[in-house]
């Protein structure tokens, strides 16, 4: 079958929006969607600084959310007409995968990052017949269709507004989850969030709603508006004393600290922000060492990693979207779609930072 996909070329150029084809349908286990609309991820954008590792050209893309519209097989999960979510791709038989930990799959970087699964290697072409790099993240979902494994996607309600669910299988789902999974946090926590972008924001709406107090930094005082807005109390990136402020303001020293940001500075003072035994979740990918100053580790304090939120997405998503319903995670009010053909408008846009999550809408949703 023949769509409109946004295609890269290359680490410099401009996406190109052009027709590409799939040369066979779905699979046992596949599913062929029609994407009513998809996220664009700082994890697309840093495609461009990859180092050659991700293969080009490619269809990048992996926040999207639409409609089933072939399956390839009676056991696939999600049936035609369901409407689904499309999260990462994991093994589903590695030791982490088994034990309910898909974001740590032992493939994970393989399937997601850097060439997906060789089966699938020669099945996606441009309309010259070149061929396109396999799925990203198991979805390659810039684009108007997307073939994926079923284990990619989770089914949503129909009534929801799918055109704007597919953050929720990436971005959302990280700040989220490092909130509700990796740090378990309840009524009374205390929880600082550095750098307010989407994943920080969709941190910050999950702590409001477990019943945290939260506080978020950042630089931008819009962001520090919209985190204020969702029930934190913002304080800028650059105030002085940032963790003595942060400890006064929770009492002592925040039980958790979630950093966005991958600045040595911000982790440090995350750090020193932290009560005894005290546990800083990084989210942002380091590309350098990490220096930690003099005591800021010290104190029962720890830090780890955390992947994907922790989540098991059949689990977590259908749990965000009940908190939406229920007016507790406004994060619709993050978004601004963009057409496709736009898709170079919102990636500038999105590194200006004058909007915190793009959604593009294929020409054929509208």
């Amino acid at each position: 079958m023949k769509f409109g996909a946004a295609v890269l070329r290359s680490y410099e150029s401009p996406f190109a929006v052009e027709e590409v084809i799939l040369n066979a349908g779905p699979a046992d286990g596949e599913i062929l969607v029609r994407i009513e609309g998809c996220g664009m991820c700082r994890t697309d954008l840093a495609v461009r600084r990859s180092a050659g590792r991700t293969p080009l050209p490619a269809v990048l893309g992996h926040e999207g959310a639409g409609v089933v519209v072939e399956t390839g097989g009676q056991d696939t999960g999600p049936g035609v007409g369901d409407h689904v979510v499309l999260s990462f791709d994991s093994c589903g038989h590695c030791r982490n995968c088994l034990g309910a930990a898909p974001a740590y799959c032992d493939s994970f970087a393989s399937l997601n990052l850097f060439g997906g699964r060789a089966e699938n290697a020669a099945r996606f072409t441009d309309a010259a017949g070149g061929a396109l790099a396999p799925r990203w993240f198991g979805q390659s979902s810039f684009a108007e269709y997307a073939m994926v494994p079923a284990r990619n996607a989770v089914r949503v309600g129909p009534a929801l507004p799918v055109a704007l669910l597919g953050p929720l299988g990436c971005g959302f789902l990280t700040g989220a989850g490092a909130v509700l999974n990796t740090f378990g946090a309840g009524p009374g926590d205390t929880i600082a969030i550095f750098g307010a972008g989407a994943v920080g924001l969709a941190a910050a709406m999950a702590a409001t709603a477990a019943g945290a107090v939260v506080v978020a930094v950042d630089r931008y005082p819009e962001r520090l508006a919209l985190a204020e807005r969702f029930g934190a109390i913002p304080l800028h990136a650059a105030s002085a004393g940032l963790p003595d402020r942060i400890q006064r303001l929770t009492d002592g020293g925040a039980r958790f600290a979630l950093d966005t940001t991958g600045s040595a500075r911000l982790i440090n003072d995350a750090l020193r922000s932290l009560r005894p035994t005290g546990h800083l979740g990084l989210v942002a990918r380091l590309h350098t060492a990490l220096p930690l100053e003099p005591g800021a580790l010290d104190r029962g304090r720890t830090i780890s990693h955390i992947c994907e939120g922790d989540a098991v997405p059949g689990l977590l998503i259908p749990r965000l979207t009940g908190l939406w319903q229920a007016g507790l995670f406004p994060f619709d009010q993050l978004i601004r779609t963009y057409p496709l053909a736009a898709i170079n408008e919102a990636e500038r846009d999105c590194d200006a930072g004058r909007v915190v999550k793009p959604v593009l809408i294929p020409e054929g949703s509208r």
